[in-house]
C-alpha cells in the first residue's frame, strides 16, 4: 500500500502539469501567453493581499508570544490522550486554520524535536495536508474581491477543517500505529 502512495505521489503533479498542457493544446488555447496573462493578474492580487497577510500573521504571532497555545494543550491534554493524540501537535490542529506559514513552522519545530519517523510528525504533516487555513482564505481571497457576507463559507471552511483534522488522526493511526 505504501508503495502505491509513494508511486502515485511521485507522478501526480507532473501527470496534472502535464494533462494541462494537452488539453490547452487540443483546445488550441494559447498556452503560454494564457500562462503569462494568469501570471500578471496573480501579481496584482498579491499586492491587494498583503494587508491582509500580515494581520494574519500578526494575530497567530500574539497567539504564540501570549501562550494561548501552550494554554490551550493544558485544557485539551486529557481528550488528546484519550484520542490517542500526542499533545504536541495541538498547535497544529489550532493554528492550521490561520495560516499555512505559521503552521509550517510549527511542524518544523515538531519535526526537529521529535525527528522526521516519529509519531507525532507523521501526524502533523498529515494534519498540515489535509485542511485549509480557512480564516487566511475568508480574510485575503474574500477581502481582496470585496465580499463581505461570507458567514455559510466560514461554517463550511471549519466543517471542512474538523473533518480533515479527524481523517487526519484515523489515518495517521491507520498508517503508523
Amino acid at each position: 500500500m505504501k508503495d502505491i502512495i509513494i508511486t502515485i505521489s511521485s507522478w501526480i503533479i507532473p501527470a496534472i502539469i502535464l494533462i494541462t498542457l494537452v488539453c490547452g493544446i487540443i483546445k488550441k488555447v494559447p498556452v503560454y501567453e494564457t500562462f503569462i496573462d494568469g501570471a500578471k493578474e496573480g501579481l496584482k492580487v498579491s499586492v491587494n493581499i498583503v494587508p491582509y497577510l500580515v494581520a494574519i500573521i500578526v494575530a497567530v504571532s500574539m497567539l504564540r508570544a501570549s501562550g494561548a497555545l501552550d494554554l490551550a494543550g493544558e485544557l485539551f491534554k486529557d481528550v488528546l490522550a484519550w484520542m490517542k493524540v500526542p499533545v504536541d501537535v495541538l498547535p497544529v490542529m489550532i493554528v492550521r486554520s490561520l495560516s499555512g506559514s505559521a503552521v509550517l513552522g510549527l511542524f518544523s519545530e515538531i519535526a526537529n524535536n521529535f525527528g522526521p519517523d516519529s509519531y507525532v510528525t507523521k501526524l502533523s504533516a498529515i494534519m498540515v495536508g489535509s485542511s485549509e487555513t480557512t480564516f487566511y482564505v475568508l480574510a485575503v481571497y474574500f477581502g481582496s474581491v470585496g465580499v463581505k457576507k461570507f458567514r455559510h463559507a466560514l461554517c463550511a471552511g471549519l466543517f471542512a477543517d474538523v473533518v480533515g483534522i479527524i481523517a487526519a488522526i484515523l489515518v495517521a493511526r491507520w498508517l503508523f500505529l
